[in-house]
């Protein structure tokens, strides 16, 4: 991956999902640099757009441009747009990400956008509204710019809806996502973050929350990828499920199926397309390196251990 060097750069929450194509979609931002100025930015992933960059092997990545811009001044997305994941379908290419209108203070609420194109390279059409807006169902308590001030907590999803998840399935368009809550609190597990899905007929919408949401009770971005009928999920990073890889055999009812270590961050998989092994849609994929700078790196599953664990006959 080259890096732009005008300035240190970073790259959030990339996703690999054309099934053919080894295209990957990025969005590529500076680091925050002050706040108080409305027109400043104020968070890493605040002021960015989508680019996208291309690989024949899924080691070396070249940078190829923008692929979907902040839209003009007044609108829906003029502020920033940035973790991108793509779908293909029928020949159609669905970009899905966050989007925010200006001006981003600390109770600003997130929403989710789509770009259509007929290629991976683009020309992208952005949508005139976003697919996906938070729940709204509570009220902030007093004026003062904080998250944590509310009269009552409403639901799951009620402050942002973010790290958009797009996928074919059982023949409608679900689309995950991670909710944030107004006047959200820490517990053991972290950070009050939990999933959601929202299912439509068209790959545009309109997109109708599930009745069962939340569909997880913990997780930070979503990862996650077909197996069998299912939905399987890695869930890393927040609350008293982090670091597991869940099953939903409807796509809805999650329930755990292992407990790792050392989850990568903010992973983009590969979905090949196999659906027959468990790990069959996470076994190679990009990640987000959280650090002093912030890189994207590859990950890859050692499927040795798998076949050392399962050869044993007793486990000790």
């Amino acid at each position: 991956m080259t890096l732009r060097e005008s300035q240190s750069f970073w790259h959030h929450l990339m996703r690999i999902t054309l099934p053919s194509s080894a295209s990957k979609w990025t969005a590529v931002i500076g680091r925050a640099n002050s706040a108080g100025d409305l027109s400043a930015k104020v968070w890493p992933w605040d002021q960015s757009d989508v680019w996208y960059a291309t690989s024949q092997d899924g080691w070396h990545w070249r940078e190829r441009g923008v692929a979907v811009c902040r839209g003009p001044s007044g609108r829906y997305d003029d502020r920033s747009v940035f973790t991108p994941e793509v779908l293909t379908h029928d020949g159609r290419y669905y970009l899905v990400y966050q989007t925010v209108k200006a001006p981003y203070l600390r109770r600003t609420k997130n929403t989710v956008g789509m770009a259509v194109a007929e290629r991976p390279t683009g020309p992208w059409r952005t949508l005139d509204k976003p697919i996906l807006y938070p729940s709204d169902t509570d009220d902030w308590l007093g004026d003062e710019d904080n998250r944590f001030l509310v009269k009552k907590k409403g639901d799951f999803d009620s402050h942002k809806v973010h790290d958009p998840s797009l996928f074919f399935y059982r023949d409608k368009f679900y689309l995950y996502y991670k909710g944030e809550v107004m006047g959200e609190q820490l517990f053991m597990g972290g950070r009050e973050t939990k999933w959601g899905v929202a299912i439509a007929d068209k790959a545009t919408g309109p997109y109708i929350r599930s009745p069962y949401n939340p569909v997880t009770n913990s997780g930070h971005e979503t990862c996650l990828w077909k197996y069998r009928d299912g939905m399987a999920a890695l869930l890393n990073t927040e609350g008293v499920e982090r670091n597991t890889v869940q099953f939903a055999p409807d796509g809805v009812n999650f329930e755990i199926m292992a407990a790792i270590k050392r989850c990568p961050n903010a992973a983009g998989p590969f979905r090949s397309g196999n659906t027959t092994d468990p790990l069959g849609g996470i076994q190679w994929g990009l990640w987000f390196d959280y650090g002093e700078w912030n890189y994207i790196q590859r990950f890859d599953l050692d499927l040795r251990m798998k076949e050392n664990f399962t050869g044993r006959r007793t486990y000790e």
